[in-house]
């Protein structure tokens, strides 16, 4: 905050230092950066956000989308409603889907597999971090409905354990 003389409350100078803090945020938000400093006529405010990242798993490159006539689509899964599936995990955030730590890695899960509370299924990627997306229970995978690379919309159902 500013380094000089506090600014009464309910002041034109408060009142503009709200706005000149409320623009640097915005800043931030526009160009992606954590955080940003300003000085100004003996006045310098600093404004910064927390960045999450995932130090225990490596950044996956962006995996290339292959269509392949052979493979049939998970998209066909996606005309099932969440409502139907009471073991739908959902999609916390907006963001890029991978499925395997690495490309060219297994994938942390399919169809079929058996899972634990708290294992990770899948990773979104989401303003350059990696978020490891946990099972919420153990049980065995029955649906997957994404594929690595696929944007996916906050809600939307990721896979299904029974």
């Amino acid at each position: 905050m500013p380094s000089k003389k506090p600014t009464p409350k309910n002041s034109p100078a408060a009142d503009a230092e709200i706005e000149l803090i409320r623009r640097l945020a915005e800043i931030l938000n526009e160009t992606g950066l954590s955080d940003i400093e300003l000085e100004r006529k003996g006045t310098r405010v600093r404004v910064s956000r927390t960045t999450h990242t995932i130090a225990s798993l490596p950044h996956p490159a962006p995996h290339p989308v292959h269509s392949q006539a052979t493979t049939a689509p998970p998209v066909a899964a996606r005309e099932i409603s969440s409502s139907d599936l009471p073991g739908a995990v959902k999609s916390p955030m907006v963001g890029t889907v991978y499925r395997a730590p690495a490309p060219g890695s297994p994938p942390f899960m399919e169809v079929g597999s058996e899972v634990k509370a708290g294992q990770t299924l899948l990773i979104i990627e989401a303003m350059k971090t990696m978020n490891p997306i946990p099972a919420p229970r153990a049980g065995r995978v029955s649906h997957v409905l994404v594929e690595t690379g696929q944007p996916v919309e906050f809600g939307e159902v990721l896979c299904v354990i029974e």
